[in-house]
């Protein structure tokens, strides 16, 4: 049996433009590909990062230290910089409807640092089918587990997803969420984080 039937992760393609897409808004990973799947698969067989619930039972999480160069993507919102946030409509692939976003514009605000940690994002290949199948895609990749997302962060735990991810997700896998419910008290941490935050693009 070869190595790649029995790998427990991939980079799932929704992960990729992380790496590809100079126009990401989000945690820009300036890492080769292959590498930075073979890190984390080390990371993870060494017992240094194990699989933590995340938000549903499809979805698990991986905390390593930050072995790229990428920073710390978020600021906190202050009376001195409040003035800089910018607000678009935007939507995160072409089948997805456009959400009200809001962000400080990274030339406007002094470089953040490298973060300190990676919160890699993993979802089982049953959501990732079912999504795709929802979205009109096609997957073909057999790992058990996808990484679909990569944060970077400086504590090695779960930062709460921002409010319109939560509301993304309760439409349903046919308009780009995974369909799982809002959970009130869980979306309450969410708003309380990031009334208080905003990510840098």
């Amino acid at each position: 049996m070869s190595a790649a039937s029995t790998r427990k992760f991939c980079l799932d393609p929704f992960c990729l433009r992380q790496f590809d897409d100079p126009k990401y808004s989000g945690t820009k990973v300036a890492h080769d590909k292959a590498d930075f799947l073979e890190r984390i698969i080390a990371a993870h067989d060494a017992g240094n990062a194990p699989l933590v619930d995340g938000y549903a039972p499809f979805c698990k999480h991986l905390f390593v230290p930050n072995f790229t160069p990428a920073t710390t993507p978020y600021l906190p919102i202050t009376p001195e910089n409040e003035g800089l946030l910018r607000t678009a409509y935007d939507a995160r692939t072409e089948q997805e409807l456009p959400v009200l976003t809001r962000w400080f514009p990274a030339e406007t605000v002094p470089a953040p640092p490298i973060a300190k940690f990676l919160d890699i994002i993993l979802y089982s290949r049953e959501q990732i089918r079912k999504e795709a199948e929802a979205m009109g895609r096609t997957d073909d990749q057999t790992e058990p587990w996808g990484i679909i997302s990569v944060k970077a962060q400086d504590v090695d735990y779960e930062l709460p997803m921002q409010p319109i991810t939560m509301m993304r997700n309760a439409l349903g896998k046919s308009e780009g969420g995974s369909g799982v419910p809002l959970v009130r008290e869980k979306y309450n941490e969410s708003v309380n984080f990031w009334k208080q935050h905003a990510p840098i693009y």
